[in-house]
């Protein structure tokens, strides 16, 4: 158990599945208590209820919220310090993407929804959970990038657009809330084994494109992320503010992947590419 993280409190967004679950898992175990949040109840009440099973010091309670709308976030944050008193840390993990294809191609609707998850859900925890932070003396704030959010990754739409809007989020607010000793980074997981990631097949020319671009030749875990994120919240983190960390096998230093085999036999070869419009 981590001393600096013992009897200390934190919010994960998003902690029904995946990457947010073992955040909360890692937060528990290290003596934490921690409010998750996420669109569907029982996801959340079987993670607690996993987490509580392992015998982790640290309590979990759930809360139904949508980051994307204010009240509910408001309330997540007003909730949690009634029932735990103080606010310590934050992991901004709720985000998603859709609407892949090509630019030229783009719903604006599917491209607003997609940046308004991962921007507008961001800053709207950064909003309302920084006063508590400051409360408490001082705090650690991690936003959920992604390598898509600097390597570029064909199709991806608003998901690679998003994801850097939050790692500049995350470093205006390092600059504004270090005065009062409120910390904030952002992580940038590459291919980790998460319920959505399930859905490129292993024998797939997609999964062979990260392989490649992966110098650790294999892809990471939903734990790989959460001890990067249990430790940006602690005290040993105490200098690190406005960083963006990799944890993706060393991904960043090749190239993004090739999704064009899943969007290309749904959009059409000749579609891919925008044409000029017809002469009037």
């Amino acid at each position: 158990m981590s001393e600096s993280l013992a009897g200390r409190t934190a919010i994960v967004t998003g902690g029904g599945t995946g990457i947010g679950a073992a955040c909360a898992q890692r937060l528990a175990a290290d003596g934490m208590d921690v409010t998750i949040c996420g669109r569907r109840d029982n996801l959340l009440t079987e993670v607690a209820q996993r987490i509580a099973a392992s015998g982790a010091p640290g309590t979990v309670r759930t809360r139904v919220a949508d980051v994307t709308v204010e009240d509910d976030v408001a309330s997540l944050v007003a909730g949690h310090v009634e029932e735990f008193g103080r606010l310590d840390g934050f992991i901004a993990n709720a985000g998603g993407g859709g609407g892949m294809g090509p630019y030229h191609l783009q719903d604006t609707e599917e491209f607003l929804r997609v940046l308004h998850l991962n921007v507008l859900g961001t800053m709207l925890c950064v909003k309302y959970s920084a006063p508590q932070l400051v409360a408490a003396g001082g705090g650690s704030f991690v936003g959920m990038s992604s390598i898509a959010g600097h390597l570029p990754h064909l199709w991806f739409g608003a998901y690679c657009v998003g994801k850097a809007g939050i790692e500049e989020l995350m470093r205006n607010a390092a600059n504004e809330y270090g005065p009062v000793k409120v910390r904030f980074n952002a992580v940038r997981p590459g291919f980790i084994s998460t319920e959505i990631m399930e859905g490129v097949p292993r024998d797939s020319e997609v999964y062979a494109s990260y392989l490649r671009n992966t110098p650790m030749q294999d892809v990471g875990d939903p734990e790989d992320v959460a001890n990067l994120c249990r430790f940006l919240l602690s005290d040993e983190a105490r200098w690190i503010t406005g960083t963006c960390i990799n944890v993706d096998g060393g991904h960043h230093l090749r190239a993004g992947p090739d999704f064009t085999p899943f969007i290309e036999p749904a959009i059409g070869a000749d579609a891919m590419v925008a044409k000029a419009p017809p002469a009037i």
